[in-house]
């Protein structure tokens, strides 16, 4: 009956691991995809900034 409880207790302990593993890799993969996102506006932002200067002038 001990080795039952003990089994439970680690597979329990191992699924709270892969849980706070998961969050973690998705906090990650959310924070680089923000980051090439932000990358990308900029460029756009200065690419629309040369644009609109050369037009004007």
């Amino acid at each position: 009956m001990e080795e039952t409880g003990s089994s439970l207790a680690r597979r329990g302990l191992a699924a709270l691991i892969l849980l706070i593993a998961a969050w973690i890799l998705i906090k990650f993969i959310i924070g680089i995809v923000a980051a090439i996102f932000w990358i990308v506006v900029v460029v756009l932002a200065i690419g629309a900034v040369i644009w609109a200067l050369r037009v004007l002038f």
